[in-house]
């Protein structure tokens, strides 16, 4: 499972031309499951997106959460995260989870986010949606439960 979580000002997300969801000030998540992945997994990313301290403190120092800061979730699924770019210049998408499958992985991960207590704003799982934000740093980071 991978997740780009970007602090943003505002992020907003469409479907057909009509805003869909949208926050203030938080953190934009565009997770892409893969195969293999679990609601561990998606319950792992979830409590750590939620506690990471990458918000700044009154010293200018990302040091406070998003709980800290009143802020939101807009979480989108993405699945071209799980592209493989290493062979040729068109990415394949074999590694991505079958869409039912990579569905409930994303509504565990929403709802994990919902129980630690956040508001939490989703795109439509499938649909071809145009996202829009203000980051704000910019502060891009990527995470990958591959990495552990």
């Amino acid at each position: 499972m991978t997740v780009c979580v970007q602090r943003v000002l505002s992020a907003s997300v469409a479907v057909d031309g009509e805003v869909r969801a949208s926050i203030d000030r938080g953190l934009l998540i565009l997770l892409g499951v893969e195969q293999g992945d679990t609601e561990e997994n998606a319950k792992f990313l979830a409590r750590k997106c939620t506690g990471l301290r990458i918000f700044e403190d009154e010293n200018g120092k990302m040091n406070r959460s998003l709980s800290e800061v009143g802020g939101k979730l807009l979480v989108v699924s993405n699945f071209t995260l799980c592209g493989d770019w290493a062979k040729g210049r068109r990415p394949s998408f074999t590694r991505a989870e079958a869409p039912e499958r990579a569905k409930e992985l994303c509504d565990v991960f929403v709802e994990a986010c919902r129980e630690e207590g956040f508001a939490v704003e989703t795109g439509v799982f499938g649909a071809d949606m145009k996202v829009s934000l203000v980051n704000d740093g910019p502060v891009t980071l990527l995470m990958d439960t591959n990495q552990l």
